[in-house]
């Protein structure tokens, strides 16, 4: 007598779940995610072959572009908020609520303090159309210092280490314009920071 073959059916997956999971997790991250603008200024580093690498937090960034202007960042928004008290008052410059938080989602800047205020008022598209001119960094007017030592004051005390210092200039950037940002640096004390560069591939020898 044959034996009677128990109907097969497909294994069927309910992908409700999965799905209601995906938008759970779109959503969160629209919510937690901080918007920021395009950064200022673009600077194509040159090459070298070490590989020691940059921390990915608490780090204070000079960077210098090939027309020589010097643009300052940091990632921790208190810590620019704080930094854009102490500098402004040094100079006798005050800031809104509302310009503090905008500043606070910049990702860098190059403008002298006095002219912050009415760079931060601008929407986020007018912005981006301002050529910014540059922090001052000349004896008779040295605002860089300032924001580094207001900046690293700040990080020591929001989280009780220095920040790291890093200087990413240009491979076009003229030579004396580094050297005195560096020499700010050395004059503040400041002898220990990162230059920033890419890895230069090196090429493989043949067997």
């Amino acid at each position: 007598m044959p034996k009677v073959k128990p109907h097969r059916k497909s294994p069927s997956l309910d992908m409700t779940p999965m799905v209601d999971l995906a938008f759970l997790l779109v959503t969160f991250f629209m919510l937690t995610a901080t918007p920021t603008e395009d950064t200022a200024v673009l600077v194509d580093t040159p090459s070298s072959v070490s590989d020691k690498k940059l921390p990915e937090t608490g780090v204070l960034t000079l960077a210098i572009d090939k027309e020589g202007r010097v643009f300052f960042s940091t990632e921790a928004q208190q810590v620019k908020i704080k930094a854009l008290e102490t500098v402004g008052a040094k100079y006798g410059v005050n800031f809104s609520q509302a310009q503090k938080r905008t500043f606070s989602l910049l990702p860098d800047f190059g403008l002298p303090v006095q002219k912050l205020g009415q760079y931060l008022n601008l929407s986020s598209e007018e912005r981006k159309q301002v050529k910014q001119e540059g922090i001052p960094t000349d004896s008779l007017n040295n605002q860089l210092a300032e924001w580094v030592i207001a900046s690293r004051s700040a990080n020591i005390a929001q989280t009780g280490k220095a920040p790291y210092i890093a200087i990413k200039g240009d491979g076009q950037a003229d030579v004396p314009t580094v050297k005195n940002v560096i020499k700010i640096l050395q004059e503040k004390n400041l002898n220990r920071f990162y230059l920033i560069t890419d890895l230069e591939i090196q090429p493989v020898a043949s067997k």
